[in-house]
């Protein structure tokens, strides 16, 4: 199959999530090839997914409807933007910030799939947590993961635009994490087709200087946070700077950035008085 074209990576990546070989069964192949191995899709159809990610460059992740992050496995659609690896250090950096509180209240602004939310609702057990999206079709998708991967979760979610409707938690939030859209609007033509051709572009256009949706995060941060609380914000590869200004600028402290996977500044980090 790989002989039609597309990157070794990715097909190496199709078999492993859709058909259950993982890279040491591969191996295993290689070393030894008269070893058999089956699968757990047919071959036949593990071959219309790779044509037509070839053909008309849909992600894989779409494709088959699923796609691993940390510890969990996601269902992913069209709605939402396909969680990325690089996304998955901000849990971590999370953490390590509210390591001392056991009981507090999480936002996930921007969910999505709803990975981030997933995510904090398995490693703070007994937070109350907030998962919100303008999108309610991506909504339903995160309700979806939500419920198959910790269902006893207590987390409540919502329809709109940022910290409007969490209004009536406003003051109280100990920690909130989002990926916003920020890629400059003139830049998402530049995007490989696999990105630009098939994920929402609600989810990826940040307006003129990519900044739009982040600068609603921080401004609402003033109200929103709880003294104390926590904000950590990913961003585009260039606006460290100027979201960490920003930041300064609103009255936070302890602004600080970390760096992604690529050691690249990708998450602003500051602290509510």
């Amino acid at each position: 199959m790989i002989s039609k074209g597309g990157r070794k990576v990715d097909f190496d990546w199709l078999l492993d999530i859709a058909a259950g070989v993982s890279w040491s069964k591969l191996q295993s192949i290689i070393l030894n090839p008269e070893n058999f191995i089956s699968l757990e899709i047919e071959t036949e159809e593990l071959e219309v997914i790779w044509e037509s990610h070839i053909k008309d460059k849909t992600p894989l992740q779409y494709l088959i409807s699923k796609c691993p992050w940390r510890d969990i496995e996601l269902e992913v659609s069209e709605e939402a933007l396909i969680p990325r690896q690089e996304t998955e250090l901000m849990i971590d950096f999370a953490l390590k910030k509210v390591s001392n509180i056991d009981r507090g209240r999480w936002a996930d602004l921007g969910t999505g799939s709803g990975a981030i939310a997933v995510s904090l609702a398995k490693s703070l057990p007994d937070w109350n947590g907030h998962a919100l999206d303008i999108s309610n079709e991506a909504l339903g998708l995160a309700k979806k993961n939500l419920k198959s991967i910790v269902p006893n979760a207590n987390v409540k979610f919502a329809s709109g635009d940022w910290w409007e409707p969490l209004k009536r938690w406003w003051g109280s939030f100990d920690l909130v994490l989002s990926n916003p859209p920020y890629i400059p609007s003139g830049l998402i033509e530049e995007l490989e087709p696999v990105v630009k051709n098939h994920e929402p572009r609600i989810a990826l256009d940040g307006g003129e200087d990519g900044m739009k949706a982040s600068r609603a995060i921080i401004l609402g941060a003033s109200n929103g946070l709880a003294k104390g609380g926590w904000l950590i914000l990913e961003h585009h590869y260039d606006q460290s700077e100027k979201i960490t200004n920003l930041m300064k600028k609103t009255g936070m402290e302890e602004v600080s950035f970390e760096k992604d996977l690529s050691g690249i500044n990708r998450y602003a980090i500051c602290r509510k008085k």
